[in-house]
């Protein structure tokens, strides 16, 4: 079992314990991962390219954005879970593909 076969069961059994798997649509999940992901941009908004760096944000700032990160990944691997998508395959098969269209100079 991977690390994201971990989470992922992690994350359903928060979600079963709480009744919340018949909220769990696909629609529903990208919707919840487009408003984290909103919410993760927020934590950058007015910031400029070299306050947003690791060395210049401080811990509560690092904290926030590392908790965005989370609730992003943790909808992400529902909706993969209700999709039956494997992440790891899904990775690699678009980086393939990226390989191709990207090819390094």
């Amino acid at each position: 079992m991977t690390i994201l076969d971990e989470l992922t069961a992690e994350v359903r059994a928060f979600a079963i314990a709480r009744d919340w798997l018949q909220f769990h649509t696909p629609k529903n999940l990208a919707m919840a991962i487009a408003g984290e992901a909103g919410e993760l941009a927020a934590e950058f908004q007015w910031l400029t390219a070299e306050e947003s760096v690791t060395e210049a944000l401080n811990t509560e700032q690092l904290k926030a954005i590392r908790h965005e990160m989370a609730d992003v990944l943790i909808y992400l691997l529902r909706l993969s879970d209700v999709l039956h998508v494997d992440l790891v395959d899904a990775v690699r098969e678009k980086l393939a593909i990226n390989e191709v269209r990207f090819p390094s100079a």
